[in-house]
């Protein structure tokens, strides 16, 4: 029977937490990872009443898209709101894990999703990610030192790639040094030509943690100089925020909100420009996502389809002369939820999972 842990870990490698926006609060949030889990409920929000389901059906991890105590909660009590949720949960002993941000932007995440159901091909990232600065250090070292030296540039944070860590590449080789007067090899004799067996080393490491894998190589090794190598690497792609691509077939904008309506169950899509006018060109950001107008300007798109916009940025959008639709925060994210829900019954056979029956749009349209 798996265990909390364990689907932690796979929505991690499904949705990394690393790629969450900084000020999000994502991962396992509560309960025990020992755990087993026989029954897995996702929702969209955590309202107390989708607390009741999960205990009332007996589930022991909720998945739930936005994080509870997201802001930091000073207290729980039965008086508060976040207690109101997390007390009876934490009675029960149902987990909660939320992959938030890192379930937007992931692959086959929550804006891929919208993609799909909006027709779109070949969509890459509207705000694509600053990649991490790495290099590779390559270092030296005889036999005696490689798992000393190994080990304290795996501890100095070096070889880690992707959600692999202690990755390195070793290589036998001969290296050869003349040591002058003043020198005191550990191996070999000053003032001749020695030949040493030694293994090529090397790891990846972040640009930031350069320096202390230095420091940590020359501490762990022998040798009065080692000899080491420091190489920028290029910057690979890392995937990004948001979504921007192309319809399979060109429509008009009214015909491209009837079509998010259907397709997202919405209750009301509100727009902003010509109903008539044609559209090729979609920008995509779930949920409350202004913030990536901006971007869908920048890149010429000719909509942006998010969840919600305030006032000004509907004016905004109406001036760059960028449509909007706006189907509502809670359809542009509930069916990823019941996607994922679908996704764990295919991936963890035996378990039980369903996505929250009780759980509704708080908006509803006249």
């Amino acid at each position: 029977m798996p265990t909390v842990a364990e689907f932690a870990a796979y929505l991690e490698r499904f949705a990394p937490c690393t790629t969450a926006a900084d000020w999000d609060n994502v991962g396992l949030l509560l309960g025990d990872p020992a755990a087993n889990v026989e029954r897995v409920l996702t929702c969209l929000t955590l309202t107390p009443d989708v607390a009741e389901e999960a205990i009332r059906e007996g589930a022991n991890l909720i998945v739930s898209h936005h994080p509870v105590l997201f802001r930091g909660a000073k207290k729980l009590t039965t008086t508060t709101s976040d207690g109101q949720v997390a007390l009876p949960l934490l009675r029960a002993g149902v987990a909660v894990y939320s992959p938030h941000t890192a379930f937007d932007n992931c692959a086959g995440g929550i804006n891929d999703g919208l993609c799909q159901k909006l027709g779109m091909v070949n969509a890459v990232p509207l705000r694509p990610r600053e990649a991490r600065r790495q290099c590779k250090l390559v270092v030296f070292v005889p036999d005696a030192d490689l798992k000393k030296v190994s080990d304290a540039l795996f501890a100095a944070g070096a070889g880690v790639v992707g959600q692999y860590r202690e990755c390195s590449f070793r290589l036998p080789g001969t290296g050869t040094f003349f040591g002058t007067d003043s020198t005191n090899p550990v191996v070999g004799q000053m003032g001749r030509r020695e030949e040493v067996p030694e293994w090529r080393l090397e790891v990846v490491v972040p640009e930031s943690l350069v320096s202390g894998a230095v420091a940590a190589l020359r501490n762990a090794h022998s040798y009065e100089e080692p000899a080491f190598d420091v190489y920028p690497l290029k910057p690979n792609p890392s995937g990004g925020e948001g979504r921007i691509g192309a319809l399979e077939q060109p429509t008009t904008l009214g015909e491209l909100a009837s079509h998010a309506k259907t397709s997202l169950k919405a209750n009301a899509v509100q727009v902003v420009g010509d109903l008539n006018c044609p559209v090729r060109t979609v920008a995509v950001a779930c949920g409350a996502a202004s913030e990536f107008l901006t971007d869908a300007i920048k890149r010429k798109a000719d909509v942006f389809l998010t969840g919600e916009v305030r006032f000004h940025d509907a004016l905004t959008a109406r001036g760059a002369n960028v449509a909007l639709i706006l189907p509502g925060h809670y359809a542009t994210e509930r069916p990823a939820v019941e996607d994922l829900a679908a996704k764990l019954v295919t991936d963890w056979p035996g378990v039980t999972a369903w996505a929250c029956r009780v759980e509704r749009d708080p908006l509803s349209a006249i």
